[in-house]
């Protein structure tokens, strides 16, 4: 098995990737869009993207997820836990330069105003542990994984270093071939899909009616404009339960009636992390 992911090795794409499918080959890529190429290309090869952190919210890989349409077979949940990685030797008053994707940089806001470091932002994570390494400055550190110290011969000074002790990223698998899991009364799914509205008054109040007749949970609803406008929009939408079931598949249909556009995009098992 083999998957795609935007990043480097030690990046928290790779170690979910890791954590998840131990016997895959990661293959990185340079954006999402790559990743989503591959995948598209090669049915032997799935694409693992984040799609939405705890804290910062959406990743905004709708507009991808609209341009390639592959069928999404998985969800996962990863803990983020950041750490502060110097050169060998180095000590953490030497450190005045941290080096990271601005995201990280943002969550550990507390930690860097302690030490009134300089932000620098990076690319991504394990991109910045990788140019550390390459500067051998001792007054530069990165903020990423503890495995991309690991990669990149540094040192972790301090770990979680993150302002939340809680910091979990859910991605998503996304495949060419359509796989949806037998429904099973002993299991808990996710049926995701994405639709555009008819243009029409109330259009959106209208189509949810359907869910909440049916008593269908929804998860997730994020609007995004067509490209070139902002007048036409499409929604990604997840709903918990399967297609298969007659509450979700009559919900759908009745909000089919409302768009002028519908694609279901898969049906998948939902992940444990939400039993918590």
């Amino acid at each position: 098995m083999k998957f795609a992911y935007q990043g480097i090795p030690g990046s928290y794409s790779e170690n979910c990737i890791k954590l998840n499918y131990p016997d895959a080959e990661a293959i990185s890529c340079r954006t999402f869009q790559d990743a989503f190429e591959l995948a598209k290309k090669d049915k032997n090869i799935k694409a693992l993207v984040p799609e939405q952190n705890q804290l910062i919210g959406s990743i905004n890989i709708e507009t991808l997820i609209l341009k390639y349409r592959l069928n999404v077979s998985a969800e996962h949940f990863f803990s983020i836990n950041h750490s502060l990685l110097v050169l060998p030797g180095a000590k953490l008053s030497d450190i005045t330069d941290v080096y990271s994707h601005t995201a990280a940089l943002s969550q550990s806001h507390s930690f860097i105003n302690k030490y009134k470091f300089k932000e620098n932002v990076m690319a991504d994570t394990a991109g910045s542990a990788l140019y550390i390494s390459k500067q051998k400055d001792k007054t530069k550190a990165a903020i990423a994984s503890k495995e991309s110290a690991e990669i990149y011969n540094l040192e972790v000074a301090n770990q979680k270093i993150q302002d939340e002790e809680e910091n979990f990223t859910r991605f998503l698998i996304f495949q060419k071939e359509i796989s949806h899991p037998k429904f099973s009364e002993n299991e808990k799914y996710i049926t995701s899909f994405i639709f555009k509205l008819k243009n029409k008054p109330s259009a959106l109040f209208q189509s949810l009616t359907g869910l909440s007749i049916r008593q269908v949970d929804m998860t997730k609803l994020q609007s995004f404009p067509e490209k070139g406008t902002f007048s036409s929009y499409y929604f990604f939408c997840e709903v918990q339960g399967h297609i298969e079931e007659k509450k979700v598949s009559g919900a759908i249909k009745d909000l089919e009636l409302h768009c002028s556009e519908f694609q279901l995009l898969g049906v998948f098992k939902q992940s444990k992390f939400r039993n918590r």
